[in-house]
């Protein structure tokens, strides 16, 4: 019998775990919330009424004069929604918690959202400020470090009852400061100790309450410092911290620049607007690169080809291209073969005579040597051979001058060489 009972037990207590999973909610803000107007909020899952809503400033007054006009605010209702005027300037922040029957901040934390203007700021009186009933303090004044004693003080006399405490992370966990032994001393009132369970760096909202409600006592925004020995003997996965994800109460401005929390359709498109952008920005920058890297290719290629390129020295001009045969070289380097003429006339008898040649009896050249211009096969470029006027040679010897004779203005022009020293004979 024992044996069944055991497990019914077990049974039992794992649906007590689950039942506050099972009774969770959550809230959003129906609009933003904005000065002087109505701020709606409304509670949809299956939470315990009745359900509680509290307000607290958040960040310094947005008055150059530091007054402060804001004050906590805490309605209860029972129905799934409520509405009342926010008293918050324009540009002021706030930070607001949703509780139901179950426990402070079963509802979750919101971010520190920004108050935007509208056109009516008759809620607003900037020449006063306001001010709690009774005041909340710490020892050390305004300090909170991690895993290190904190004293949680107050004055027993301006007190309706029992303070509590609340302890109020932005965008995470609200729960209630723990008290025990409450003493009264001379220098801090009446107070307990309270050592922070809380990491360095976590911003947390202290608020005072008593037996006329919630935030009577004011609030105090800190940070938690870091503890100097290094200790984290206090942390463990229970330790509040702020919300790794959405925070509570939906979608909202936190900030006077339009960012807000996450949960809005527009700051989705948003997103998704940036992602394609920057992926079509990343393909045509990807493609400018290729475009240039082909060009620098390509110029480098044509550079290269250029400076192969042989030099023709011929310089022919246009119109004299042959084309040449495989494995033959360019006409221009083809050989001409040297021939030796025949001479047209016996030198020897003409020499010794002493008569002038006459040009059709003259050597084809004065040195022994062809006359291109009178050979058929002479090389481009050199056209028709040249014409020679009618000339008297006279060949000198050893002998001395030839013979004059006849008339001088009839003579013929004579031109005289000087010794041949080749022998032009066959």
């Amino acid at each position: 019998m024992a044996a069944l009972v055991a497990p019914s037990a077990t049974r039992v207590l794992l649906l007590l775990e689950l039942l506050p999973l099972t009774t969770a909610f959550s809230w959003t803000f129906q609009s933003a919330p904005a000065q002087c107007q109505n701020l709606s909020i409304s509670i949809s899952g299956s939470g315990t009424p009745p359900y509680n809503v509290l307000i607290i400033p958040s960040g310094s007054t947005p008055f150059t004069n530091g007054t402060e006009v804001r004050k906590i605010i805490s309605k209860q209702f029972s129905s799934n929604s409520v509405s009342f005027e926010l008293a918050y300037p324009a540009e002021s922040q706030l930070v607001a918690v949703v509780s139901d029957a179950t426990g402070f901040g079963s509802g979750g934390a919101s971010a520190e959202a920004e108050v935007v203007s509208s056109s009516d700021s008759s809620c607003i009186d900037a020449s006063q400020s306001v001010s709690p009933n009774w005041f909340l303090n710490l020892d050390p004044s305004n300090q909170l470090v991690q895993c290190t004693a904190t004293r949680v003080w107050w004055t027993q006399s301006d007190v309706s009852g029992t303070p509590s405490f609340f302890g109020i992370i932005p965008g995470g966990d609200a729960f209630v400061i723990p008290e025990s032994n409450v003493n009264t001393t001379s220098d801090t009132g009446t107070g307990f100790s309270w050592t922070p369970n809380l990491r360095e760096g976590t911003t947390i909202h202290i608020v005072g309450n008593d037996n006329n409600g919630n935030g009577t006592g004011g609030s105090s925004r800190l940070t938690v410092g870091q503890n100097l020995q290094n200790d984290n003997s206090c942390l463990n996965s229970n330790s509040p911290s702020s919300t790794a994800g959405t925070p509570a109460g939906g979608s909202y401005p936190t900030d006077t620049s339009g960012d807000s929390t996450g949960g809005s359709s527009s700051s989705s498109n948003t997103n998704v607007g940036a992602i394609v952008g920057g992926v079509v920005g990343g393909v045509l920058g990807l493609l400018a690169l290729l475009l240039v890297f082909y060009f620098i290719r390509r110029r480098a290629k044509q550079n290269r080809q250029s400076n192969e390129k042989p030099v023709d020295l011929l310089q022919a001009d246009e119109g004299d291209e042959r084309p040449n045969r495989p494995g033959q070289p360019p006409e221009y380097y083809h050989p001409d073969p040297f021939i030796v003429p025949d001479p047209t006339v016996d030198e020897s008898s003409a020499s010794a005579s002493g008569r002038p040649l006459s040009s059709s009896e003259r050597p084809t050249s004065r040195s022994g040597t062809p006359d291109i211009a009178s050979t058929s096969t002479g090389t481009r470029k050199t056209g028709a051979p040249r014409t020679l006027r009618p000339v008297n040679i006279i060949q000198h010897d050893d002998a001395g001058p030839s013979e004059a004779g006849g008339n001088k203005e009839d003579e013929a022009e004579t031109i005289e060489l000087p010794p041949a020293y080749t022998n032009i004979r066959k």
